[in-house]
């Protein structure tokens, strides 16, 4: 079984950006689509952004245009570049693979089957 492992999250300013990396053992990234989802406690886990094997990606509309979801040329990380942070952007932050689409997929928590443990990312006003 996949075993995923986020990285990179932390506290910043409103405005501030981070940057979350997410390694898998047992996986090869680039053969199913991956996706980026978030959760605050209480409240249903939110996706956040998806990319496919063709480097398609799909953005939830209150971070597009400013995260932006790519892998690595060896495809082995998967990457979340956050920008212009806001304090509703806080949260648990997880990867997450797919083992069956490949293509332009969506960042629906039922299409993914593989989930890391989470990164905290805490935005403050």
């Amino acid at each position: 079984q996949a075993q995923l492992q986020e990285s990179g999250g932390g506290s910043v300013q409103s405005g501030g950006s981070l940057r979350l990396s997410c390694t898998g053992s047992g996986y090869t990234f680039g053969r199913y689509c991956l996706g980026w989802f978030r959760q605050v406690t209480g409240k249903e886990r939110e996706g956040v952004a998806a990319i496919d094997i063709n480097g398609w990606t799909q953005y939830a509309g209150s971070v597009k245009d400013r995260f932006t979801i790519s892998t690595d040329s060896a495809k082995d990380n998967l990457y979340l570049e956050m920008t212009s942070l806001k304090p509703e952007d806080t949260g648990m932050y997880y990867c997450a693979a797919s083992s069956t689409l490949r293509e332009y997929c969506h960042p629906v928590s039922a299409s993914f089957a593989d989930w890391g443990q989470g990164t905290q990312v805490t935005v403050s006003s």
